[in-house]
């Protein structure tokens, strides 16, 4: 893939659109500026003054837009009523995500980790480049001027930025401009920064990738295998030629379905019902649920394919076999959905010099801008990606193989190629033909001296890899080990001496993928489960016994500690109303630190009832505050609600579930009430997205065990002896 503007080209092009100043960073970090559209950079500057933050990160309700546009708008001096945003075009070479290499995408809560300088930068340069033009015009040292709300003032003179724009276009943005000093902030770090998506999609005007509807377009839906691994080999569509509204049945060139294309949705949705396809299920998955969980508890039992941490694992196993008590469990972790309310759904407009427009909530551009350029045999200039709010993903729309995307552009390829085509899949076609979370078991043995104090922990993991056979496998896996399947085990903060964590992979029964949190969804849950076992075992506090482990100089370990203390503390540890328990688990994922307290009432035999969620969290700066709690209110929510009631289920490899009747999703009633609470920080920021997911399972977990004994190990809860008043 080569997609090229160089820098002589982009300033060449100020003759073009001479009252636009744009400001952005040319791979290599350089700052570059002029006054044309072909860099397609990070600020944007109109003649009238209106400022437009250009957006890399894709929105599906995390914050980024905000986020990014907060930077902009404070290095510029900005209110955020004085700032919009767009989101950027699919172009690598510009907008890549900088920890993924070159490759443009959202995911792994690393939106703000690495853009916050990129678009401070972005608009410090800005302001400087006003301001110098401003200088140059009154004559006067710019040093005696400042940008502050849309207006340049100094000197004796006031002007609006717009009367400077197109002067600022015509100089060089400097390299190294001055960044704010954090006591100048007004809006990194306010509380009271609202979002500046929400009245959009509060008053509906908000245009996701689902309410698009194109003149003349056609609804392409796919009739799909039950059975992973099946073959179209053809169909009849006698019954769906009598539905009105349908135009025509195609088999796809790869065999993975059957296209069915209608005026409509509803009837696509009908026609494909009528469709009568053949399957070749010769070499799907037959697989069921038992099966493969007796897989999974097997492997558990043999010895590890990989030494994760290279431990002297005879030495781990002669520290337990001499410990004083032994703290054992095994634990499984079933299939899950993404569920996102928006199911997928992506549209592909013709345009008149041949090429296309997809419009998408592009999670990761790069993946379906390459395939769509093989798939139609465009240039890659000739294929554009819109990229349109999202409604959810939690990791769905991030696939490796761009699939949905696929199928939309393999759909768009059997046509005539002269109307626009949707692709829409049914929340149904979301739970049973998806990519899933995938099934994990644990098992381990912890050791105990005479004191209390941890003496070996053998750590055994298995389950279903989600990066191997991907073009992401040569990031990630290294040694034989796909570090998605053990995050947050052997690389924990805690400090356990003669810790031994092993892997082995089991077949994939389904098209497996990151979910929110990842690895962490599983290993932080039998992590934090594990050390409240070890401390009752000890005769000890939780939240003592953990701090044993988090001593020392390490920022891990300091960071960990404080989240952890500052929870206790606000969650009112040690101290709980008649008839309520409290459980604590702390976790670190994507770069943040998250303690989370569980309140529960009742009883597991008689149902019981989430009263409270406290929740401490250290993400370095945080951006925006009230981005920072909705994320780990809606990661706790998140991480809660799967736990309770929720699994993907496989008969002879056919999932059972079909919408939320049977995969029911968090209810507003289950928490009562979430308390979060953001530590002051100066560090660079780092993840909020997923990070408040870990240890909500875990925290639950524990204080069911609190007024019962009852310990978890299998989930969902409701299946494994709890109930939910």
């Amino acid at each position: 893939m080569s997609i090229t503007t160089s820098r002589r080209g982009f300033l060449k092009g100020a003759a073009a659109t001479g009252a636009v100043l744009m400001v952005g960073v040319t791979p290599k970090g350089a700052l570059a500026a002029g006054s044309g559209a072909q860099l397609n950079p990070f600020v944007k500057i109109g003649a009238d003054g209106s400022v437009t933050a250009i957006v890399k990160h894709f929105e599906k309700g995390q914050g980024p837009a905000t986020g990014l546009s907060t930077l902009v708008a404070e290095e510029l001096g900005l209110r955020m009523d004085q700032i919009t945003f767009e989101f950027a075009p699919s172009n690598p070479q510009v907008y890549n995500n900088l920890f993924f290499g070159p490759f443009q995408g959202t995911g792994g809560s690393t939106a703000m980790a690495n853009s916050f300088m990129q678009y401070r930068q972005a608009g410090a340069a800005a302001r400087e480049m006003l301001l110098e033009a401003a200088a140059q015009s009154w004559g006067v040292d710019a040093r005696e001027l400042v940008l502050e709300e849309g207006v340049i003032s100094g000197a004796g003179q006031s002007a609006p930025l717009g009367d400077f724009v197109a002067a600022a276009a015509e100089r060089s943005a400097p390299e190294n401009p001055r960044l704010k000093d954090p006591s100048e902030f007004r809006l990194i770090g306010n509380a009271a920064v609202r979002r500046l998506d929400s009245p959009a999609k509060t008053n509906g005007s908000a245009q996701f990738a689902m309410d698009l509807h194109l003149p003349n377009q056609m609804v392409a839906m796919i009739a799909r295998p039950e059975q992973r691994g099946a073959l179209a080999t053809g169909f009849d569509d006698a019954a769906a030629r009598e539905v009105k509204g349908f135009l025509n049945a195609a088999l796809l060139p790869n065999k993975a379905g059957v296209a069915v294309y209608a005026e409509t949705t509803w009837a696509a949705m009908q026609a494909r019902e009528a469709l009568e396809v053949t399957w070749d299920t010769s070499a799907a998955e037959t697989r069921s649920s038992d099966e493969i969980e007796a897989e999974i508890r097997a492997a558990l039992e043999a010895e590890p394919t990989y030494n994760i941490n290279k431990a002297d694992v005879a030495a781990t196993r002669a520290a337990i076999a001499a410990a004083d008590r032994v703290v054992e469990q095994t634990f499984y972790f079933p299939l899950l959905a993404h569920a996102p309310m928006e199911p997928l759904n992506c549209t592909i407009e013709p345009l008149a010099d041949g090429g296309i427009i997809l419009h998408d909530g592009a999670q990761m551009p790069t993946g379906p801008h390459m395939a769509l350029s093989q798939i139609l045999e465009l240039p890659m200039e000739k294929v554009q990606v819109k990229t349109m709010l999202a409604g959810g993903s939690f990791g769905r729309r991030a696939t490796p193989d761009a699939d949905y995307q696929v199928e939309a552009g393999l759909a768009f390829a059997m046509t005539d190629r002269t109307r626009p085509v949707k692709l829409v899949w049914s929340r149904e076609d979301d739970l049973r033909s998806g990519y899933y979370r995938p099934a994990f078991g644990h098992k381990v043995r912890v050791g105990l001296n005479a004191d209390g104090d941890i003496v070996g922990w053998e750590h055994q993991i298995a389950g279903q890899s989600i990066m191997k056979g991907t073009a992401f496998e040569s990031m990630v896996v290294k040694d034989g080990i796909d570090h998605s399947s053990v995050e947050g085990t052997s690389d924990s903060p805690y400090q356990i001496p003669n810790g031994a964590f092993g892997l082995t992979d089991t077949e994939k029964a389904t098209s497996t993928l990151w979910w929110r949190s990842v690895g962490h969804t599983h290993t932080a849950y039998v992590m934090e489960v594990m050390m409240d076992m070890a401390a009752q075992a000890a005769g000890r506090d939780p939240v003592d016994f953990r701090l044993a482990y988090l001593t020392g100089e390490g920022d891990d370990q300091k960071r960990m500690a404080g989240v952890l203390k500052l929870a206790a503390e606000k969650g009112g540890w040690g101290r709980a109303p008649a008839g309520h328990s409290k459980g604590i688990a702390v976790h670190k994922s994507f770069g943040s630190y998250v303690a989370e307290v569980v309140e529960i009432s009742g009883s597991a035999e008689d149902g019981i009832r989430i009263e409270n969620v406290t929740c401490a969290v250290d993400c370095g700066i945080a951006v925006n505050p009230d981005v920072v709690v909705a994320q780990m209110e809606g990661g706790i929510g998140y991480g809660i609600g799967h736990v309770m009631r929720d699994r993907i289920t496989l008969t002879g490899g056919a999932v059972d579930q079909y919408n939320f009747p049977d995969y029911e999703p968090l209810r507003i009633g289950d928490i009562a009430n979430i308390d979060v609470h953001i530590v002051p920080s100066a560090a660079p920021p780092s993840g909020v997205g997923e990070p408040g997911t870990p240890p909500a399972a875990p925290a639950l977990a524990n204080a069911i065990a609190a007024q019962s004994d009852l310990r978890v190990g299998a989930l969902p809860m409701d299946e494994n002896g709890v109930a939910w008043a």
